[in-house]
């Protein structure tokens, strides 16, 4: 047979395609957060949802801007008050494993209090570095 079938060779590259189409959002994170594990699958979502991260100082940043524990409230206060997309605003919680967990909680409170419930706690996968 002197002809090559290319089609398992197409096939592979588009399934290769769509992992990195989806897993390059997931790659950018600003803060270096050494997160938790879990077996937990990843949620998909449209919307770039805000990022509130701790990092292991235990300082807040709000996507990737600093801020004040004390300034938190209001920041978030004007986050909620922002028009929602149709499912809802999304909120990503990334916190370090080394950090207390009441720190954590606090911060949680804050986004319960501003009205912000959809609460996602972000992890690495098991196993990974």
């Amino acid at each position: 047979m002197a002809e090559i079938n290319v089609t398992p060779l197409v096939d592979v590259m588009l399934v290769l395609l769509i992992i990195f189409m989806v897993t390059a959002p997931l790659l950018v994170a600003g803060v270096p957060v050494d997160l938790p594990e879990s077996r937990a699958a990843p949620l998909d979502s449209q919307v770039q949802p805000v990022q509130v991260s701790l990092d292991g100082e235990g300082r807040i940043f709000i996507d990737e801007t600093p801020v004040a524990e004390a300034a938190l409230p209001q920041r978030l206060s004007a986050i909620a008050a922002e028009p929602a997309p149709a499912e809802g605003r999304r909120i990503y919680l990334r916190a370090d494993r080394a950090l207390d967990y009441g720190r954590v909680m606090r911060v949680m409170g804050e986004l319960n209090r501003a009205g912000l419930n959809r609460v996602a706690l972000v992890s690495t996968s098991e196993g990974a570095p």
